[in-house]
C-alpha cells in the first residue's frame, strides 16, 4: 500500500467552512472552540469532562448488555470495563446503512480507535465508541448499498424491508427478503469470510440496527469498538434531563441557534441545518412516526405542536414535560441536539465526523453552551480514495491522477481521447503548435519594429490560430473516441471507481466491498497509515 496526500482544496464540492476549519483560519474560530490538531489539546481538553458515576455505570451496564447480544469480541468488553473504571471516549457515529453502509463508515471507526490510542497515549485513558444513528426516520438513504460488478459498473443493492412511512429504521426488521439481496452481495463480492460474515448478520429477524451492530462488532473486534445503538429505550431515560432542557429552553435555543446561523452567513460560511425561531430540538413517536415538535407563542405562553396535515396536537410545556417523564423512550433529538445527547451519555473527549458533521457542529456549539456547558470539540476523519491495481494501471496506461477523474466523466473522456490519438497525428498537431508558435513570434518581433499599435492585433491573431489547431485536435480526438469503444468503456470505469455519481469514492461504494475483496488485512493497513495530524484527503494505492 502506498498513500500520497491531496489537499482538501482540491477536492471538488469542499466547502470554504470545512476548508477553513482545517487551516483553523481566524474567521472560523469563533464557531470551533479548538483547532483540528487532536494532540494539541487533547490533555487540557479531558480535564473538562464532568461525567457523574452513577450515570456511567447504567450506561456501561447498557453497553455491555448491548454488545454481549452482538457477539462483541473479548477486546471489546474488556474496553467496556476501562469505561466503567474511569476511561474517557472518542465518539463517532453513522446511519446504520445496509451492509455496513459507505466506506466513510469504516474510516470513521478507525479514526476513532487511533484517536483513542493517541489520547490513552498521552495519559487520558479513552476508548472508541460507534454510535449507531437508529432512531433517524429517513429508510430511503441506508435501504440500500453500491457494490461494483467484475466490468466496474455499480450495482445498487435494496432491501424492501419496511415498517410504517416515518418510523425510526430500528423498527424495520429483515424478514425473507433479505435472502434475495443477500445473495446479490455474494453474487458481486464472490464467496468469502467476509460475505459468510454479511450472512450471519442480516438475518432474518435482525433489525437494519442489529444487524449493522453485529457487523461492525465483527469488523472491529480486533481493536475493541464499542458499539451504541442509540434507539435503546434506557438509554433514552438516561437522557430525560437533555430532553427536558430542550423543552425548557426552546425559545432560547431557536433564538441563539438563528443567531448563530445569521453569523455564519455573515462570515461567508453556509448553514447546514436551517432553523427558525419555531424549531425545536425534538421529535416525539406519534402513531409509530417519528413527528417534529415544534414551538408556538399564544398569547405570550409557549405551546408545542405536534403533528401536521390536519391531525395536530397542541400542548403546553408542563404537558410536554410531563411526557417527557413519563416515556423519554418516545422522545429523539435532532442533527444538531443529537451530538449533546451523546455527549451527556457519554464522557466525550472527541468527536470525529467529516465536512459535513463539522458543519453541523459549528451550529451545534450554541446548544453545547446552554445545555451541557462545554463544547465538544470535533476532530475531522481520514478520508480517502482507494487505487485498485487494475484502475492504478488504467490512469498509468493513459498518463492520468486521479484528480484528472475528480475532473468529471466528460472532461475524462476527452483526455483519454485526447491521449488516445494515433501517435503520428498527435505528433502532427503538436508540430503545428510549435510551428505556429515559432512563425508567431518571428512576425510579433518584425510587427514591434514596423508599428507597435499592430502587436495586440498579432496577439490576438496567434490566440485565435492556437485556438483553431486546439478545436480541430479536439474534433479529432471525440472522433477517435467514438472508433474506440475501449476508451469510452475505461473512462467509465475510472469514473465509477473512482468518482461514482460525481462525488468521492468513500461516499458512493460500500466498504465491505474493499473488506471483502482484499480481507481484513486492509483495514490494518489503512489504521496503520491513518495519521491523525494529517487532514488531507488520501490517495491509498493497492
Amino acid at each position: 500500500m502506498k498513500a500520497h496526500c491531496l489537499p482538501f482544496s482540491q477536492i471538488p464540492h469542499t466547502t470554504r467552512l470545512f476548508a477553513d476549519f482545517l487551516a483553523y483560519a481566524p474567521e472560523v474560530r469563533s464557531f470551533y472552540p479548538r483547532p483540528p490538531h487532536f494532540r494539541h489539546w487533547v490533555r487540557e481538553e479531558s480535564n473538562k469532562i464532568d461525567y457523574q458515576s452513577a450515570r456511567r455505570a447504567r450506561v456501561c451496564e447498557l453497553l455491555a448488555r448491548q454488545n454481549r447480544a452482538w457477539g462483541a469480541s473479548e477486546k471489546t468488553l474488556a474496553n467496556i470495563d476501562r469505561l466503567r473504571n474511569g476511561a474517557g471516549a472518542v465518539v463517532t457515529g453513522q446511519q446504520v446503512g445496509l451492509f455496513g453502509g459507505p466506506m466513510f463508515a469504516i474510516y470513521k471507526a478507525l479514526t476513532a480507535v487511533k484517536l483513542a490510542e493517541e489520547a490513552t497515549t498521552a495519559g487520558f485513558d479513552a476508548v472508541p465508541i460507534f454510535w449507531l444513528a437508529t432512531y433517524d426516520h429517513d429508510l430511503a438513504e441506508v435501504n440500500h448499498v453500491s457494490l461494483p460488478a467484475a466490468d466496474g459498473a455499480l450495482q445498487t443493492l435494496t432491501t424492501p424491508s419496511h415498517s410504517i412511512a416515518g418510523a425510526p429504521v430500528s423498527a424495520v426488521r429483515l424478514g425473507e427478503e433479505i435472502e434475495p439481496v443477500l445473495a446479490q452481495a455474494a453474487a458481486l463480492l464472490g464467496e468469502t469470510e467476509v460475505t459468510a460474515v454479511l450472512r450471519d448478520c442480516y438475518r432474518v429477524g435482525e433489525t437494519l440496527g442489529t444487524a449493522f451492530a453485529r457487523l461492525y462488532a465483527k469488523l472491529f473486534a480486533d481493536w475493541g469498538v464499542i458499539v451504541l445503538d442509540a434507539s435503546d429505550g434506557e438509554l433514552h431515560r438516561i437522557a430525560a434531563p437533555i430532553y427536558r432542557g430542550a423543552a425548557e429552553r426552546a425559545g432560547q435555543l431557536a433564538a441563539a441557534l438563528v443567531s448563530r446561523g445569521e453569523a455564519l452567513e455573515a462570515a461567508g460560511y453556509h448553514q447546514q441545518v436551517k432553523v427558525t425561531t419555531s424549531s425545536t430540538l425534538l421529535f416525539v413517536l406519534r402513531n409509530g412516526v417519528r413527528t417534529p415538535v415544534q414551538l408556538r407563542f399564544v398569547g405570550g405562553e409557549a405551546r408545542f405542536v405536534i403533528g401536521s396535515d390536519g391531525d395536530v396536537e397542541t400542548i403546553s410545556l408542563a404537558d410536554l414535560l410531563a411526557l417527557i417523564d413519563v416515556s423519554p423512550e418516545q422522545f429523539s433529538p435532532n442533527v444538531l441536539l443529537r451530538p449533546v445527547v451523546e455527549d451527556f451519555l457519554l464522557p466525550t473527549l472527541a468527536y470525529t465526523g467529516g465536512a459535513a458533521e463539522a458543519a453541523y457542529f459549528a451550529q451545534a456549539g450554541v446548544v453545547y453552551e446552554k445545555l451541557l456547558n462545554r463544547v465538544t470539540p470535533i476532530v475531522p476523519r481520514f478520508s480517502a480514495t482507494i487505487v485498485e491495481p487494475k484502475v492504478q494501471r488504467l490512469l498509468e496506461r493513459y498518463s492520468l491522477t486521479v484528480l484528472d477523474v475528480f475532473s468529471g466523466r466528460e472532461a475524462l473522456r476527452q483526455k483519454l481521447a485526447a491521449s488516445s490519438l494515433p501517435e503520428d497525428l498527435q505528433a502532427a498537431f503538436d508540430a503545428a503548435r510549435k510551428s505556429a508558435d515559432a512563425h508567431l513570434a518571428t512576425i510579433k518581433e518584425k510587427l514591434v519594429k514596423l508599428d507597435r499599435t499592430l502587436v495586440d492585433a498579432g496577439e490576438t491573431a496567434a490566440s485565435k490560430i492556437q485556438y483553431q489547431i486546439e478545436r480541430l485536435q479536439a474534433q479529432a480526438a471525440r472522433a477517435e473516441l467514438q472508433k474506440q469503444e475501449v476508451v469510452s468503456r475505461h473512462a467509465e470505469t475510472l469514473s465509477q471507481s473512482l468518482y461514482p455519481d460525481k462525488g468521492l469514492q468513500e461516499r458512493g461504494i460500500a466498504g465491505i466491498y474493499f473488506v471483502a475483496r482484499y480481507g481484513r488485512e486492509l483495514l490494518h493497513q489503512l489504521y496503520d497509515s491513518l495519521q491523525t495530524d494529517c487532514h488531507d484527503h488520501q490517495i491509498v494505492e493497492l
